[in-house]
């Protein structure tokens, strides 16, 4: 049953009222961090991708949207509780979160360079149904567990899922974000794949030196880059080699 007309989960981020941002703090210097910390970001319906080079924002910010929504930062539901090292900026302590009324929505994070660790968490509970994942191959693993925590309306969060995938697997997540859509669920998507922001009626978000703008497929900086390299990689290659 599509439920593309309920209203997302989230609506809004914003600076909470009497948060005091340290301005001299790496993470407040990012462009898009700042955009955010100065006039909040709303969160569509549906999917939204967040892109940018690296170091442009996109893992503070959906570690941020992770960590005000009560999702365990290094990826999980509310209720995970396992830490490797704390790398997260201090983000989402100053931010509030606006939510449309209703009860508590479905929620899950996945965040790639956690992986390992989430997988041994789950491994370790009590009559763990997710006790499998370390005995699949990374790519594997991933796709069985977005399958089990990613499931109809709610609010979803990932931090480049592609990482751990073949080209065949990502169309296979393209097709289940787009199943999640149809559901009415709100996803957002710290991604680099010109595969995955090619999904039909998404938002894309980029993020770059002046701050967070709006954009389409054909007009994104790293479709432009993709094209260039794949219809002539010898003019690349050369500067390089």
């Amino acid at each position: 049953m599509t439920r593309s007309s309920s209203p997302p989960p989230i609506r809004r981020i914003e600076l909470a009222p009497g948060a005091v941002v340290d301005g001299t703090a790496w993470w407040a210097k990012i462009p898009a961090i700042a955009a955010v910390l100065e006039h909040g970001l709303n969160l569509p319906a549906g999917v939204t991708f967040l892109v940018g080079e690296n170091g442009s924002g996109k893992s503070t910010l959906i570690e941020a949207l992770a960590g005000v929504h009560g999702l365990n930062p290094e990826g999980g539901s509310r209720g995970a509780r396992h830490s490797t090292r704390v790398t997260e900026a201090p983000l989402a302590d100053l931010l509030r979160v606006v939510r449309s009324p209703g009860k508590q929505v479905n929620s899950y994070f996945l965040r790639a360079e956690t992986m390992h660790g989430l997988y041994t968490y789950l491994e370790d509970l009590p009559g763990s149904p997710d006790d499998d994942l370390h005995d699949r191959s990374h790519g594997e693993g991933f796709l069985a567990l977005l399958e089990r925590k990613f499931r109809g309306y709610g609010f979803y969060l990932m931090d480049e899922p592609e990482a751990p995938l073949s080209f065949t697997s990502t169309l296979g997540l393209v097709a289940h974000l787009d199943t999640l859509r149809r559901a009415g669920a709100q996803v957002v998507v710290a991604t680099h794949s010109p595969l995955l922001t090619a999904l039909p009626g998404a938002t894309i978000l980029e993020l770059s030196e002046s701050g967070i703008r709006r954009t389409s497929w054909d007009d994104l900086e790293l479709t432009n880059r993709w094209r260039l390299f794949l219809s002539a990689p010898e003019s690349y290659l050369r500067h390089l080699l």
